[in-house]
Parts: C-alpha cells; structure tokens; sequence
C-alpha cells in the first residue's frame, strides 16, 4: 500500500483542483513528480521522509487526479507559472507559507519557476534529471532529439499527438517509459498502475499542453527574468545513465539560474526516485536537514 498513514487533499487553486497526499512532521517538503506520471513516483522515500519532514506529495495540474482545465492560446494554464502559483496555494491551504521542494522531471520545471516567482516561499530546493527549459530547446542537437523526441512530438499542434496518443494510451506510456531497452522493472506495480491508470485522454491533452507552453510561453518567462537568479541553494541531481549526462553539462547550466548550486550524477537513468531511492533518500535527507540544521 503506497503512502500508507498519509492523508489525501484535493485543494482548490486558481483555475484548478490539485489531488495529493500529506504526512509527517517537521519542516515541510514539497515533492512534485514528472512525466507522465503522479505523486505516485515518491511512494518509495516519502514514508522514510517524512519521519523528519512534513512532506506533502502533488498531482500537478493536468496529471494524476488533479483536474485538467482548458487551454488557451497561449497555452498559460499550463505555463509553469500556473502551475508553481497551484502550489503556492496548496502549501499555504495546509499551512506552510514557506517550504522545500524536492522535484522531478516537469515537476523541477514547475520548481524552478516558483523558486523564481515566490523566491520568499522556498527555503531550498532539490532537482532531479533536469537542465533548465530554455537552454535544453537551444542546445538541440540531432542526438538530443532523438532521445527526447517527445519534446518535439507533443508541441504540435493540437489534436495530432493527442490523437495518435490516445489511441492506445496504454502502449504509449509504455513505450515512451520503457522503450528503447529500457524496460519496465524499476517501476513498483502499484506506482505502474495508477500511472496507466490515470492516463487518459484528458490527461493526453493537458500534459500536450504543458509541453507547448514550455516551448513557448515558459521561455518568454525565463527569458523576461533577465540576469535574476534562484536565491535559495539548490542543489541538483541527474542519471548518470541518462540523456542529461549524455547532452549537458547540468551543473555549468543552473550556475547560469542560480546563486548557490551543487550536484553530481547518481548510478541510474531518468526514473532516478524508483531506479536508485536509496540514493536519492539519502541525499535528500541530508541537504534538506540542513534547513534546521545548518552547518
């Protein structure tokens, strides 16, 4: 049973209904997932976590349970912007004005811009498997392309991909998280399940549009931030099988985002929480235990 002890929310924003679980005490700690998957992916270091910390686990809009509201233009419902400000009002509904986040994948994107856009609402923050948006879109190359050909699949315009998506959603998920050799073993059944589960058509077309505006409306974002930086430490970790050690040099990148930044890679590929959770656990515990007990 995953999260067992944990108590389930599904808390109003602006423009959506974010579902997630709380449990614990102590400094609270955020933790978002990536994609396409839900707050499922902690399931493995969230009870270890929250023997020292208030974690509090989020299906981000468009994912999971949380609702998946319609798009404009634009694509801002589901720029990251919204989607940190959805955060920002879930933490402060369950009373934590100020907090860490420990995040994945699209959820480090979601991370970085509400350490941006509420820089007094994060105390810290820790990153998997990610570089920053906009400087991965500029340093494409034909291999980067190929390993993250979903990049550029799901940006088109609607409803192509959420069409040839939704035919066989479940092959899709599959395919995209297990494909290429990869396989599937580092998946819990239970955490598989409710991925598959939760992949529908709704969430084909919201998690479309997440990709578009991180293409568009997320770089005007980014680039209107100017030389501002994170202020609080970050501290950043990524696959030393993966596609980030293979294309970027991560932590030159977020020295470019971010005041104060350290990280090295860990013995995995992209699945980094459910690959090697020891690991991550491990790290986890002793960056954000130095909120309290700085050294």
């Amino acid at each position: 049973m995953m999260f067992e002890g944990f108590q389930k929310f599904d808390i109003e924003t602006d423009g959506a209904v974010i579902h997630g679980v709380t449990g614990g005490s102590g400094p609270p700690l955020l933790l978002l997932h990536g994609n396409p998957q839900t707050h499922a992916m902690w399931h493995r270091i969230a009870p270890a976590l929250a023997q020292r910390f208030t974690v509090v686990a989020c299906d981000l809009r468009g994912y999971g349970r949380s609702s998946k509201p319609p798009s404009t233009p634009d694509h801002m419902p589901y720029s990251k912007r919204a989607m940190a400000a959805d955060m920002v009002r879930v933490m402060e509904s369950l009373g934590h004005p100020r907090f860490m986040v420990g995040a994945h994948d699209r959820g480090a994107r979601v991370a970085h811009r509400l350490g941006m856009d509420w820089p007094e609402s994060v105390s810290r923050m820790a990153l998997l498997d990610i570089a920053p948006t906009r400087e991965m879109y500029r340093n494409t190359t034909d291999a980067f392309a190929r390993d993250y050909w979903h990049w550029f699949f799901m940006i088109q315009p609607a409803p192509l991909p959420e069409l040839m998506m939704a035919a066989d959603p479940d092959a899709f998920w599959r395919w995209k998280c297990g494909g290429k050799g990869k396989g599937l073993e580092h998946f819990a059944p239970e955490a598989l399940a409710d991925y598959i589960d939760t992949f529908t058509p709704e969430t084909i077309r919201a998690t479309c549009e997440d990709y578009r505006a991180a293409a568009t409306i997320d770089i005007r974002h980014d680039d209107a931030d100017g030389g501002r930086k994170l202020t609080c430490p970050l501290m950043v970790l990524w696959g030393k099988n993966g596609a980030i050690e293979r294309h970027f040099d991560c932590l030159a990148l977020w020295g470019e985002r971010a005041e104060r930044v350290h990280g090295h890679s860990l013995p995995g590929g992209h699945y980094l929480a459910e690959e090697v959770p020891d690991d991550v656990l491990h790290e986890f515990l002793f960056f954000f235990g130095e909120e309290t007990h700085p050294t």
